[in-house]
């Protein structure tokens, strides 16, 4: 079965936005994933020095097919050293997984299909 890894920001950590609210829609991109024959699992990571080891260690915790960097890294121009730094810790710590970028939390299903091997 195919895996993937969805790395993103804990709705809850950050200011401004309706956690609760995202959280439910992050669960439900997640829940999608079975639908599709896809074994996912989601790290919500703080903006602060704790994610490193939480990235590491969703990482490091078994071999993943692909790895969704979520749009709240990716996107805000003054986070690029931080997705900068999500992208080479999956480069190191998951070398055979490829890389892909959702626009939301309600396309990581198609970001992870995007980067599948097509039968």
């Amino acid at each position: 079965m195919t895996s993937a890894l969805i790395l993103g920001f804990d709705p809850h950590a950050v200011p401004g936005m309706d956690g609760d609210a995202m959280r439910a829609v992050l669960d439900d991109e997640l829940a999608r994933f079975g639908e599709h024959g896809i074994d996912a699992s989601m790290t919500l990571l703080a903006p602060d020095a704790s994610a490193e080891a939480a990235v590491v260690a969703a990482l490091s915790g078994r071999v993943w097919d692909v790895v969704v960097i979520g749009g709240g890294i990716r996107k805000p121009e003054p986070l690029l050293t931080f997705f900068e730094e999500v992208v080479n810790l999956v480069r190191q710590h998951a070398p055979g997984a490829a890389i892909a970028f959702n626009t939301s939390g309600g396309d990581s299903v198609e970001a992870v299909q995007r980067r599948l091997p097509q039968a």
